[in-house]
Formats: structure tokens, C-alpha cells, sequence
């Protein structure tokens, strides 16, 4: 994974409700690693920390449930981190997804982000 992105939490969202309504400030857990914006995150069912998107995983983030919108660096601790949540369009190139993630996991976690009302169309 890159260490350095040029790429901002705008190249990611094209619309979001107002006042923050998409946004909610979350803890990147510990071990996550370099993570950039746009990465696809699943939700840690045991603590509600978040890590990046693991499709075979069983702790809750196999399951798609945010974007996270800035750089950060959790690899020896949790961070709080700002992640995209609910009610937006996002650009669907712009995400990024796990190594080897297959089609149909990809389609299984752009379903469940539609689900939060994260809905990922083609665009620039």
C-alpha cells in the first residue's frame, strides 16, 4: 500500500449531506496500518474500532460499513480518524480495496455500503 497519497477526501465524496451529517469522527484500530483516503473499512463487531476492509475475515470486517476520508498511520496504535458513514455518493474509482479482493466480494461490499446509503457510481 502507498505510504503518500496526493489524493483528498474530494476526489473521493461528490455529494454528503450538510453539516457533517455523512461524517462521524472513529478510532482506526491498532495494526491497521498506513491506511489512505478512500479505503474501504469494516467495523471490528467486538470493539467498533475500524480496520480495512478483510473480506475473509469473521470479526466484523468482512462486512463493508465506511470510507475513510484522510492519511493516517495506526500501525502501533489507534487513531481517530474522520470516516464517510452514511447518505453520500462517492466515486467508485477512487476507492481503494484490499489485495486480491475478488468481483464478488467487491459487489457484496459495495451492497453493504449501500445499505449505510453509500452509493459508488463511475465519475472523475
Amino acid at each position: 500500500m502507498d505510504t503518500h497519497s496526493f489524493k483528498t477526501d474530494a476526489d473521493v465524496v461528490k455529494d454528503e449531506g450538510k453539516n457533517r451529517f455523512s461524517r462521524d469522527d472513529d478510532t482506526l484500530a491498532s495494526g491497521s496500518g498506513k491506511v489512505i483516503v478512500g479505503t474501504v473499512l469494516g467495523m471490528v463487531a467486538a470493539t467498533g474500532k475500524f480496520k480495512p476492509l478483510a473480506p475473509a475475515a469473521n470479526d466484523g470486517t468482512q462486512t463493508a460499513a465506511a470510507i475513510i476520508l484522510e492519511n493516517a498511520d495506526a500501525t502501533g496504535t489507534d487513531v481517530t480518524v474522520v470516516n464517510l458513514k452514511r447518505r453520500a455518493q462517492v466515486v467508485l474509482q477512487a476507492l481503494i480495496w484490499p489485495a486480491g479482493i475478488t468481483a464478488p466480494q467487491q459487489a457484496a461490499a459495495l451492497a453493504a455500503l449501500e445499505t449505510r446509503g453509500i452509493v459508488a457510481r463511475n465519475g472523475v
